[in-house]
């Protein structure tokens, strides 16, 4: 009886995507970890430097995989009020879409710390994320010197409603204005996924005849990207840069198939959030917005 109890106790961890560590353990503040997918290199390992920290400072956490979508996401977080966690980190699947959920964990008096994407409204206590305006105008300066200041550019967007897709669009577009003689031909959502960055980039290939380089909002849509263009055998009349530096994407980059990335620190990000939240809980107050320094990578 006892065996089978705790059988189904695990099944319903798995099923929530806690593990066996994000059981609430006796004396440990317990918080929770919700994430837009964990279907991406980037946001494992932002867990990755989350748990560390959290094992660390002996904290329990409950990891919440939202897999890209936003009502998912708000469900899952709802869960957590329920269950009265200490405080919440969350990465947002949608800046607006989480503000719902912010405020309603405003109203239960839970912290909110934000992680790598802000929230578009309210209270949140803290913001850990690298500054994705400069990481796209860090883009837009490495395009616009390769291309001697003319060409034309493609730019595959992350999932509309994020902050990261927004602001490194911004970035971008600001840093291209100081090459009048580059233009983008070329702006489409592929979510911020491989497998629609192939396809967008197959159909923006038929399309467009002529193009100089292709920036991609994150590493994954960069990759697919490599593969359409690869397949329709013009690798040699462009290049690709993105944005993450996932370890696909390095090794793209050494094998001469990508050009460059804007290296984020995706386990630093998740450590310093939950060292935010070890601060928050015992009544302090951590910084409003801890930028993650980035860097561009080429081979």
């Amino acid at each position: 009886m006892g065996r089978t109890w705790l059988s189904a106790l695990l099944g319903v961890a798995l099923l929530l995507g806690v593990g066996t560590t994000g059981l609430p353990a006796a004396g440990k503040p317990t918080v929770g970890l919700a994430i837009s997918t964990l279907n991406n290199p980037f946001f494992v390992d932002l867990r990755d430097g989350a748990q560390a920290a959290a094992a660390k400072l002996g904290m329990t956490l409950i990891v919440l995989d939202a897999q890209n979508d936003a009502a998912r996401q708000a469900s899952s977080i709802e869960d957590l009020i329920a269950k009265k966690v200490g405080l919440v980190i969350i990465n947002p699947t949608d800046s607006d879409a989480i503000v719902a959920t912010v405020k309603k964990l405003n109203a239960a008096k839970i912290p909110v710390i934000t992680v790598d994407r802000s929230a578009n409204g309210g209270r949140v206590a803290a913001h850990i994320a690298s500054d994705n305006v400069a990481g796209g105008q860090m883009a837009a300066a490495y395009v616009g010197r390769r291309l001697n200041g003319k060409g034309s550019v493609v730019m595959l967007e992350g999932i509309a409603g994020s902050s990261a897709a927004r602001d490194r669009g911004m970035g971008f577009r600001e840093g291209l204005a100081k090459f009048p003689g580059i233009r983008i031909i070329a702006s489409q959502t592929a979510d911020f996924d491989r497998a629609k960055g192939l396809s967008v980039m197959e159909n923006i290939l038929q399309a467009q005849k002529k193009i100089d380089a292709v920036f991609a909002q994150n590493d994954e849509m960069a990759l697919g990207a490599v593969q359409a263009i690869e397949a329709a055998k013009r690798q040699r009349q462009m290049f690709v840069v993105g944005f993450d530096a996932v370890a696909d994407a390095l090794k793209a980059i050494k094998d001469g198939r990508m050009a460059a990335t804007v290296a984020q620190q995706p386990k630093v990000m998740g450590r310093l959030a939950v060292e935010a939240a070890a601060k928050v809980l015992k009544g302090g107050t951590a910084a409003k917005f801890t930028p993650v320094p980035l860097k561009l990578i080429t081979k």
